[in-house]
């Protein structure tokens, strides 16, 4: 015994890594590994075109002018910059995709509380109030085109004739309400399902104290529920936007970009496909995502720091 506890312990060598890290490093080669081909891919489908997109962009191509192509510098930024459309377009996009998140976030916290209680048919109605996002955007705006908002045969000035009210052309008088109402009434049930999921996962304990001690819905749902559905209501604001903002259809079938609202989508389809100016549509894709990036960067981070400056407080 006093040959063991007098015996020199055995030291591991200074450059020797312990077995644990070793194995650790193992684990994070191979989820490197793993995530490769993924990066790999995303590379090629992004950034690739991007790259193709700059080199366009300085080049000065016209389709109707085939054999007149060259490198033209920073002429089509220039002409971009200069030409006013890109700002007017950049509001628009702005009033259109703000308009329609706030509405649809609203209708599906709206239809989400509602959902979230029992009744008969729960199940029907669910699966019915989802269905709008299952439309395709193009058929949606076809739908509203013309059996929903059509001078003459559409459903809502139909309405609109039993209650005494003149008829109203929608999609030349009120572009832009056009636009937003349709978008509304598609995106309303995408916001919903994620305020649902979040509605679910509330602990129901905290809720049945709420009401032991006395307190009503409102305020329940104001101090307790809403606070909960925070970080539900933040990913459904961000991931509508980044949808909303790519939206084409509605716009290239109903209004054609008119009566304000020809976005940045819309206003990059003209250029390329309408005047046939390859280069100055580049410019403005280019430029369109350089703004997305600017924009996108100062709000999450200021975002992110009011959450965590309250995460920290609490």
């Amino acid at each position: 015994m006093t040959a063991l506890m007098t015996s020199p312990t055995r030291r591991r060598p200074s450059g020797a890594a312990p077995a644990g890290d070793s194995g650790r490093r193992g684990r994070l080669a191979v989820s490197r590994a793993l995530l490769w081909p993924a990066l790999a891919t995303s590379i090629v489908l992004t950034q690739i075109p991007f790259l193709l997109t700059i080199y366009y962009s300085l080049q000065s191509w016209n389709m109707l002018r085939p054999g007149d192509r060259g490198f033209a510098g920073l002429d089509n930024y220039v002409s971009v910059l200069r030409d006013g459309s890109f700002l007017s377009s950049l509001g628009a996009t702005v009033a259109v995709t703000g308009s329609a998140v706030v509405a649809s976030t609203l209708l599906g916290m709206l239809f989400a509380v509602l959902l979230d209680r029992k009744f008969v048919g729960r199940g029907v109605a669910r699966t019915l109030m989802i269905t709008p996002f299952l439309v395709m955007p193009a058929a949606a705006a076809l739908i509203w085109k013309w059996s929903m908002l059509d001078a003459a045969t559409g459903m809502a000035n139909w309405g609109l004739g039993l209650v005494g009210l003149p008829p109203v052309a929608w999609n030349t008088e009120l572009p832009m309400l056009t636009i937003i109402l349709v978008l509304t009434w598609q995106y309303t049930p995408f916001v919903m399902l994620i305020l649902l999921a979040g509605l679910q996962a509330q602990d129901k304990d905290v809720l049945e104290a709420a009401a032991v001690d006395g307190a009503g819905a409102l305020r329940t749902f104001g101090e307790i529920t809403l606070p909960h559905l925070r970080q539900y209501v933040e990913i459904a604001v961000l991931l509508a936007s980044i949808m909303l903002l790519q939206v084409f259809d509605p716009i290239a079938i109903m209004t054609r970009g008119t009566g304000g609202t020809k976005t940045l989508s819309y206003l990059l389809y003209e250029r390329a496909f309408v005047g046939l100016e390859v280069g100055e549509a580049a410019a403005y894709g280019v430029m369109t995502v350089l703004v997305t990036i600017v924009v996108a960067s100062v709000a999450l981070r200021t975002l992110f720091k009011v959450f965590s400056k309250e995460g920290i407080d609490r």
